[in-house]
């Protein structure tokens, strides 16, 4: 029976059962400052740990995860072999296969992105090990089992993004197709059974205990589509994968359940919504562009939900976790001391309207600094008034709310009602056993706006283009735009608005793809909300044409 989600912001402090929990990712816990070394490690340590967690955003180390496909069959037939009767199945369950000439050109469809370069510096490079050598895209990884190797794809699939020829470590993935992965691969068991696949892709015993375990545990995952592309899943498919389980503290298996899966709110509901940027972290206390994740570390709360998602055995990643607090910590110290890309990097001081981005900070004090923060600028420091136009727009210190907030503004309302359906997890054994608490809210967190230049399109379900739109009342906002990779900046990106281009201006290429249409009229990819009383007042903006030029010039420098 589906039921009504009945959403309220939480204030009170939720009780944490947990013995030896750090107290940081306790309810309670009150941030007094941004926390990018959130172990607080010395100089050498920290440098070993944030390394060690970006391997392994690379290379997804849970050993136990529930779905490893064997790489060698399928990167034969995908590589070699397009005579092979597979790979007609294969057609037919990625629709788009036929256009692929190699495995990499499915890595790359599922939205995987380039390695970064090797020789990048500063916030752009992201460490790997000297004795490795990358042949495959950034966010695959391999790991070994009975013998064989299998493929993953990990963290940076969705949080990593192709910025204007630099992949960004942190950085919202605007197309990836992670769900689409594990939605075909619940078909292909169905069609493609262990004796087929093997008779086909020659696969070695050791390879096939792999296919097998895959097929057994995909059996209990609840896959869904996204309802446009560039959105994600992943709560859909948690809720949906636990409806396939039995209803016990270790949601253990249960054949018949994984035939016929228990009704839930999200089974015809969408909750869509973009991957987060890994550099907020530092700024909050309270997890997801919701905030319904109360207590408990975000990334091993990622944990949980990715191999719910795999179909992993609970117990067994409870003993994963039980054995590998130093990869937790690790991944924990990657995630939050990951930066912003600065607009420099990519576009020239001439385009940087400094003194009208100066107007804007008055603006944004006055009518958005209550809710996102209060960014302190060198320009106001006498020390850098002779400074380079890159070093005065930077901010030297961000006050974020020491509390995260929500707040209710409007905006759709479809992915914090289906928030209630993950309210389930805090019954798991598991999630006590971490300090795991979420509770459904009313709104979502206004984020802190570091980088917010780089995070086109707008909203927790991408349906704003750009700050322009944004800061139109949203009757007058576009209903349908056009969106597509960040390739060219000066045909990909309107740096006025800060975005996508208007319709009339999209790129031809973009306008030819069918999924690359995003139509806010449909359910969850509305764009209403975040005007009245912020930009409005009695349905009268505030701000006239040239006070939102300043505001977005201002809001391009953070």
């Amino acid at each position: 029976m589906a039921f009504i989600a009945c959403a309220v912001t939480i204030t009170a402090t939720a009780q944490v059962e947990s013995k030896g929990l750090d107290p940081q990712w306790q309810a309670q816990y009150r941030l007094e400052h941004p926390r990018p070394n959130p172990y607080a490690l010395d100089a050498s340590e920290f440098k070993t740990s944030r390394e060690q967690g970006q391997w392994h955003t690379q290379y997804y180390p849970i050993e136990v995860t529930g779905i490893l496909p064997p790489l060698r069959p399928i990167r034969k037939i995908l590589d070699n072999d397009f005579r092979n009767p597979l790979v007609k199945i294969l057609q037919d369950l990625f629709q788009k296969i036929n256009i692929f000439k190699s495995f990499d050109d499915l890595m790359k469809w599922l939205g995987l992105n380039p390695y970064p370069d090797k020789n990048a510096t500063g916030i752009y490079k992201v460490y790997v090990p000297e004795d490795k050598i990358i042949n495959h895209r950034f966010g695959m990884g391999t790991m070994d089992r009975f013998g064989a190797t299998g493929f993953t794809l990990s963290c940076t699939v969705c949080h990593s993004s192709s910025l204007f020829g630099k992949t960004i470590f942190g950085l919202t993935n605007r197309f990836p197709r992670a769900n689409e992965f594990f939605l075909s691969a619940t078909r292909a068991i169905k069609v493609a059974p262990a004796p087929l696949f093997q008779m086909y892709t020659f696969s070695m015993a050791n390879e096939m205990k792999l296919y097998r375990d895959v097929q057994k545990n995909l059996r209990s995952v609840g896959a869904v589509s996204p309802i446009a592309l560039g959105l994600d899943t992943s709560l859909a498919q948690v809720a949906l994968s636990l409806q396939k389980r039995n209803p016990d503290a270790w949601a253990t298996k249960n054949a018949n359940y994984e035939k016929y899966p228990r009704p839930d709110y999200l089974d015809s509901i969408p909750a869509d919504s973009k991957p987060a940027v890994w550099w907020n972290l530092k700024y909050k206390n309270r997890w997801l562009s919701d905030g319904s994740v109360l207590s408990g570390n975000p990334i091993l709360t990622n944990i949980l939900w990715n191999e719910i998602g795999r179909g992993t055995d609970l117990k067994d990643l409870n003993s994963w976790i039980d054995r590998n607090e130093i990869v937790i910590r690790d991944l924990t110290s990657a995630v939050f001391s990951t930066e912003a890309p600065r607009i420099t990097d990519f576009f020239s001081e001439n385009q940087i309207d400094i003194h009208s981005a100066k107007r804007g900070e008055q603006l944004f004090v006055d009518n958005c600094a209550g809710c996102h923060g209060t960014y302190h600028k060198n320009w106001s420091r006498p020390e850098f008034a002779a400074a380079s136009v890159t070093e005065q727009i930077k901010t030297y210190q961000v006050d974020y709310k020491k509390q995260t907030q929500v707040k209710d503004v409007g905006t759709d309302p479809y992915r914090y009602l289906g928030m209630k359906s993950l309210e389930k997890l805090n019954e798991l054994q598991i999630s006590k056993n971490n300090g795991i608490v979420i509770k459904a809210q009313k709104g979502y967190v206004p984020p802190p706006l570091v980088g917010i230049w780089a995070r086109w399109p707008y909203f927790h379900n991408n349906s704003v283009p750009n700050l322009c739109e944004l800061l139109t009342p949203a009757h007058l906002r576009t209903k349908e735009f056009y969106q597509g990779p960040a390739v060219d900046k000066n045909k990909d990106f309107d740096f006025e608005c800060n975005g996508y281009p208007e319709p009339t201006a999209a790129p031809s290429a973009w306008k030819k793809d069918p999924e690359l249409k995003f139509d806010t009229r449909k359910k969850g990819m509305g764009n209403m909300g975040h005007d009245e009383d912020i930009f409005l007042v009695d349905g009268q903006e505030i701000l006239s044409p040239s006070d939102k030029k300043d505001l977005i010039h201002f809001l391009q420098t953070l």
